[in-house]
C-alpha cells in the first residue's frame, strides 16, 4: 500500500460511523502483531519507545530522529496507516513542529500528534496564544503534506484540572486546522461526552489508564471516534516481564512460562529477514 493508500484509508476510519480503537505498538514487532490481530490502523507511543531504550518518558528522553526512526520501522513492518506521538513538535516555535510533521510525512506517516505540553516543570503547559499558533503551523504542513494532524490538549496530565481551558484549547485546535483533537486523562465519560460535543472534529479518547475501564460501545456513545491505549501495552508487557523476572528472583521457580506465548506463535507473526 502507498503512502498516499495509507492517508486516504486513515482519512476514512475517521469518517466512517462509530468509533475505531487504534493500538499503540512500540517496535517494528509489536506492531505486526497488532496487525494479525485485525487492528486498522497503529499509532506510536513516546512512553513504549523511552522504555525500550532506558529513558523516562519525556522532552528530553529521545531525539526527534529517534522517535522518525522508530515510527519508520513501524511504517515499513505493516501496510496499515501509522500515526505518530510527535511529542510537543520538538520546539516551541511554531516553524519547528512545521518541520516536525514535514518530516514525519516524508517517511511514509499517515498521521502526527502535536501537544501543548512544554517540557518545562515550572510552566508546563503553553500559552493559549502560542499552542494555537503552533498547530495552525503543523496543520498547514499537514494539509499540504496529506497527513491527518491531530492536535493534543495536555492539562489533565499535568495536574492542571480545568475542563473549561482544555475544550477551549481543542476548540482553538480544530478551528486552526487541526483534523482530530485529543485530551488525555479526561476525569470520566461525563468530560468525555463534554469534549466531544464541543468541537465538531474527530475526538480522540485515552484508554488504559488507572481507573479508565470503559468499553468501546460507551466511549463511541459519549461521541469518542478514536480510541488509543498511549503506553497501557508496553506497560502491560513490562508488567508480565518484572511479575516473571520477580519470581524467579524471589522464589526461585518458572511457573511464569504457563502464562507466556508459545515460540511458534509469535514467529508466525513476524517476517523472514530484512
Amino acid at each position: 500500500m502507498t503512502r498516499d493508500q495509507k492517508y486516504e484509508a486513515f482519512r476514512a476510519l475517521h469518517e466512517r460511523a462509530g468509533a475505531f480503537v487504534i493500538p499503540n505498538p512500540w517496535n517494528a514487532g509489536t506492531a505486526r502483531i497488532l496487525a494479525a490481530l485485525g487492528f486498522e490502523a497503529l499509532a506510536t507511543t513516546s512512553a513504549g519507545c523511552a522504555f525500550s531504550e532506558g529513558y523516562r518518558d519525556s522532552s528530553t528522553g529521545l531525539t526527534r530522529d529517534e522517535i522518525l526512526e522508530n515510527a519508520n520501522a513501524m511504517v515499513e513492518a505493516t501496510d496499515l496507516p501509522v500515526s505518530a506521538d510527535l511529542e510537543n513538535g520538538f520546539g516551541r516555535a511554531p516553524e519547528v513542529c512545521a518541520e516536525t510533521i514535514r518530516l514525519a510525512s516524508e517517511i511514509g506517516l499517515a498521521g502526527g500528534s502535536i501537544e501543548d505540553a512544554s517540557g518545562d516543570p515550572r510552566n508546563p503547559i503553553y500559552g493559549f496564544e502560542l499552542a494555537v499558533e503552533r498547530v495552525a503551523a503543523a496543520a498547514k504542513t499537514a494539509h499540504d503534506s496529506r497527513l491527518v494532524l491531530t492536535a493534543r490538549a495536555e492539562n489533565f496530565l499535568h495536574g492542571r484540572s480545568d475542563l473549561d481551558d482544555t475544550i477551549r484549547r481543542l476548540q482553538a485546535f480544530a478551528e486552526a486546522g487541526a483534523d482530530v483533537v485529543y485530551a488525555p486523562g479526561l476525569p470520566g465519560l461525563e468530560a468525555i461526552r463534554k469534549a466531544c460535543a464541543s468541537v465538531s472534529k474527530p475526538v480522540n479518547v485515552l484508554m488504559g489508564l488507572k481507573g479508565a475501564t470503559f468499553s468501546v460501545e460507551e466511549l463511541a456513545a459519549a461521541g469518542a471516534k478514536r480510541i488509543s491505549v498511549g503506553g497501557a501495552f508496553a506497560r502491560a508487557a513490562l508488567g508480565a516481564f518484572v511479575r516473571a523476572a520477580q519470581e524467579v528472583k524471589d522464589k526461585g521457580t518458572f511457573t511464569f512460562a504457563a502464562d507466556a506465548i508459545s515460540h511458534a506463535e509469535v514467529s508466525g507473526w513476524m517476517r523472514d529477514g530484512r
